[in-house]
Protein backbone atom coordinates (compact mmCIF):
# COMPACT_ATOMS: atom_id res chain seq x y z
CA UNK A 1 0.00 0.00 0.00
CA UNK A 2 0.84 3.17 -1.14
CA UNK A 3 1.79 5.78 2.24
CA UNK A 4 -0.17 9.20 1.90
CA UNK A 5 0.65 12.44 3.43
CA UNK A 6 -2.25 14.09 4.89
CA UNK A 7 -3.11 17.42 4.54
CA UNK A 8 -5.21 18.72 7.56
CA UNK A 9 -5.76 22.06 5.48
CA UNK A 10 -7.18 20.95 2.80
CA UNK A 11 -9.66 18.59 4.78
CA UNK A 12 -10.89 21.25 7.44
CA UNK A 13 -12.07 23.63 4.47
CA UNK A 14 -13.63 20.72 2.73
CA UNK A 15 -15.43 19.73 5.61
CA UNK A 16 -16.66 23.39 6.30
CA UNK A 17 -17.84 23.85 2.20
CA UNK A 18 -19.54 20.89 2.99
CA UNK A 19 -21.28 21.36 6.71
CA UNK A 20 -22.30 24.98 5.12
CA UNK A 21 -23.85 23.33 1.83
CA UNK A 22 -25.72 20.47 3.85
CA UNK A 23 -26.58 23.14 6.46
CA UNK A 24 -28.03 25.87 3.95
CA UNK A 25 -29.24 23.76 0.91
CA UNK A 26 -31.01 26.30 -0.86
CA UNK A 27 -28.52 28.79 -0.52
CA UNK A 28 -27.37 30.16 -3.72
CA UNK A 29 -23.64 30.59 -4.75
CA UNK A 30 -22.89 34.41 -3.52
CA UNK A 31 -24.82 33.93 -0.20
CA UNK A 32 -23.08 30.43 0.18
CA UNK A 33 -19.24 32.94 -0.51
CA UNK A 34 -20.49 35.59 1.82
CA UNK A 35 -21.26 33.18 4.82
CA UNK A 36 -17.74 31.34 4.33
CA UNK A 37 -15.67 34.29 2.96
CA UNK A 38 -13.34 35.75 4.65
CA UNK A 39 -14.44 34.21 8.07
CA UNK A 40 -13.06 30.34 7.59
CA UNK A 41 -11.41 30.80 4.24
CA UNK A 42 -10.28 33.48 1.23
CA UNK A 43 -12.05 33.53 -1.75
CA UNK A 44 -9.86 32.16 -3.90
CA UNK A 45 -9.37 29.28 -1.46
CA UNK A 46 -13.00 28.80 -1.92
CA UNK A 47 -13.12 28.75 -5.59
CA UNK A 48 -10.76 25.60 -5.29
CA UNK A 49 -12.46 23.67 -2.46
CA UNK A 50 -15.46 24.07 -4.58
CA UNK A 51 -13.86 23.16 -7.74
CA UNK A 52 -12.25 20.34 -6.04
CA UNK A 53 -15.63 19.42 -4.78
CA UNK A 54 -17.06 19.30 -8.19
CA UNK A 55 -14.38 17.83 -9.67
CA UNK A 56 -14.62 14.62 -7.47
CA UNK A 57 -18.25 15.11 -7.39
CA UNK A 58 -18.77 15.24 -3.75
CA UNK A 59 -21.20 18.36 -4.82
CA UNK A 60 -23.33 19.41 -7.80
CA UNK A 61 -24.80 22.22 -9.07
CA UNK A 62 -28.54 22.73 -9.49
CA UNK A 63 -29.30 25.64 -11.66
CA UNK A 64 -32.38 27.77 -10.36
CA UNK A 65 -33.14 30.48 -12.82
CA UNK A 66 -29.97 32.80 -12.87
CA UNK A 67 -28.54 31.25 -9.29
CA UNK A 68 -26.48 28.34 -8.92
CA UNK A 69 -27.37 26.18 -5.90
CA UNK A 70 -24.54 23.91 -4.43
CA UNK A 71 -25.51 20.37 -3.30
CA UNK A 72 -24.42 16.87 -2.00
CA UNK A 73 -23.89 14.31 -4.35
CA UNK A 74 -26.60 11.83 -4.65
CA UNK A 75 -25.08 8.22 -4.33
CA UNK A 76 -21.43 9.63 -3.75
CA UNK A 77 -20.81 5.66 -2.38
CA UNK A 78 -21.05 4.33 -5.22
CA UNK A 79 -20.10 7.14 -7.40
CA UNK A 80 -16.85 7.24 -5.44
CA UNK A 81 -16.39 3.89 -5.93
CA UNK A 82 -17.36 3.94 -9.50
CA UNK A 83 -14.58 6.76 -10.57
CA UNK A 84 -11.96 4.62 -8.39
CA UNK A 85 -12.70 1.74 -10.34
CA UNK A 86 -12.78 3.41 -13.45
CA UNK A 87 -9.54 5.23 -12.32
CA UNK A 88 -7.86 1.97 -11.37
CA UNK A 89 -8.28 -0.22 -14.21
CA UNK A 90 -7.05 2.81 -16.96
CA UNK A 91 -4.21 2.83 -15.13
CA UNK A 92 -3.85 -0.70 -14.42
CA UNK A 93 -3.66 -0.98 -18.54
CA UNK A 94 -1.49 1.98 -19.65
CA UNK A 95 0.80 1.42 -16.66
CA UNK A 96 1.09 -2.30 -18.42
CA UNK A 97 1.36 -0.60 -22.12
CA UNK A 98 4.05 1.86 -20.91
CA UNK A 99 6.33 -1.11 -19.53
CA UNK A 100 5.90 -2.84 -22.35
CA UNK A 101 7.80 0.11 -24.51
CA UNK A 102 10.41 0.89 -21.53
CA UNK A 103 12.64 -2.14 -21.76
CA UNK A 104 13.96 -0.60 -25.30
CA UNK A 105 13.26 3.33 -24.30
CA UNK A 106 15.12 3.04 -20.76
CA UNK A 107 18.74 2.48 -22.09
CA UNK A 108 18.27 5.28 -24.53
CA UNK A 109 18.06 7.91 -21.76
CA UNK A 110 20.24 9.84 -19.57
CA UNK A 111 20.30 8.79 -16.23
CA UNK A 112 17.98 11.41 -14.60
CA UNK A 113 15.60 10.88 -17.06
CA UNK A 114 15.79 7.05 -16.38
CA UNK A 115 15.25 8.03 -12.49
CA UNK A 116 12.70 10.00 -13.11
CA UNK A 117 10.89 7.36 -15.15
CA UNK A 118 11.67 4.62 -12.53
CA UNK A 119 10.11 6.45 -9.64
CA UNK A 120 7.24 7.44 -11.44
CA UNK A 121 6.31 4.22 -12.80
CA UNK A 122 6.77 2.48 -9.23
CA UNK A 123 4.91 5.41 -7.66
CA UNK A 124 1.63 5.12 -10.45
CA UNK A 125 1.82 1.16 -9.55
CA UNK A 126 1.91 1.32 -6.12
CA UNK A 127 -1.14 4.05 -6.02
CA UNK A 128 -3.29 1.25 -8.84
CA UNK A 129 -2.48 -1.39 -6.33
CA UNK A 130 -3.83 0.91 -3.41
CA UNK A 131 -7.05 1.43 -6.01
CA UNK A 132 -7.50 -2.16 -6.20
CA UNK A 133 -6.91 -2.49 -2.40
CA UNK A 134 -9.49 -0.13 -1.53
CA UNK A 135 -12.11 -1.84 -3.85
CA UNK A 136 -11.41 -5.48 -2.78
CA UNK A 137 -12.24 -3.69 1.16
CA UNK A 138 -15.64 -1.95 -0.39
CA UNK A 139 -16.82 -4.74 -1.94
CA UNK A 140 -16.25 -7.64 0.13
CA UNK A 141 -13.37 -7.08 2.90
CA UNK A 142 -13.22 -11.22 2.82
CA UNK A 143 -12.11 -11.67 -0.19
CA UNK A 144 -9.55 -10.63 -2.73
CA UNK A 145 -11.79 -10.08 -6.15
CA UNK A 146 -8.35 -8.29 -7.86
CA UNK A 147 -5.78 -11.00 -7.17
CA UNK A 148 -5.40 -11.26 -11.10
CA UNK A 149 -4.60 -7.46 -10.92
CA UNK A 150 -2.26 -7.61 -7.50
CA UNK A 151 -0.55 -10.40 -9.05
CA UNK A 152 0.27 -8.41 -12.41
CA UNK A 153 1.28 -5.71 -10.60
CA UNK A 154 3.91 -7.59 -8.57
CA UNK A 155 5.08 -8.45 -11.79
CA UNK A 156 4.86 -5.19 -13.35
CA UNK A 157 7.22 -4.19 -10.08
CA UNK A 158 9.44 -6.94 -10.84
CA UNK A 159 9.88 -6.12 -14.72
CA UNK A 160 10.98 -2.62 -13.72
CA UNK A 161 13.63 -3.56 -11.23
CA UNK A 162 14.85 -6.24 -13.91
CA UNK A 163 14.96 -3.05 -16.37
CA UNK A 164 16.88 -1.45 -13.51
CA UNK A 165 19.07 -4.23 -12.72
CA UNK A 166 20.50 -4.78 -16.26
CA UNK A 167 21.34 -0.99 -16.97
CA UNK A 168 24.21 -0.03 -17.41
CA UNK A 169 24.05 2.88 -15.10
CA UNK A 170 22.68 0.83 -12.09
CA UNK A 171 25.04 1.70 -9.61
CA UNK A 172 23.62 5.12 -9.62
CA UNK A 173 19.81 4.54 -10.73
CA UNK A 174 19.24 2.04 -7.48
CA UNK A 175 20.38 3.80 -4.52
CA UNK A 176 17.86 6.92 -5.54
CA UNK A 177 15.49 4.85 -6.75
CA UNK A 178 15.52 2.91 -3.24
CA UNK A 179 15.52 6.39 -1.50
CA UNK A 180 12.44 7.27 -3.29
CA UNK A 181 10.67 3.77 -1.67
CA UNK A 182 11.68 4.71 2.03
CA UNK A 183 10.51 8.16 1.32
CA UNK A 184 6.70 6.87 0.63
CA UNK A 185 6.88 3.38 3.26
CA UNK A 186 5.13 4.39 6.92
CA UNK A 187 7.32 5.93 8.72
CA UNK A 188 4.83 6.98 11.29
CA UNK A 189 3.39 4.11 12.71
CA UNK A 190 3.12 3.77 16.48
CA UNK A 191 2.73 0.54 18.37
CA UNK A 192 -0.01 0.28 21.06
CA UNK A 193 1.59 -1.88 23.63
Amino acid sequence: MTYFVINPELYERERIVLEFIKKFPNVHHNALLKMIVPKYMAKATFEKTRDYLLEREVISVQKKGNMKIYVLTLNYELKSQQHIERLTNTAFHNLKNHIKKLETDYRHKDVNEKIMIANSLLKNIFQTDTGFTILDSVKNPKKTLYRDEHLTIQQLIHEVFKIIYSDKDYDTIYPTIMGHIWSIMPTDYQDSS
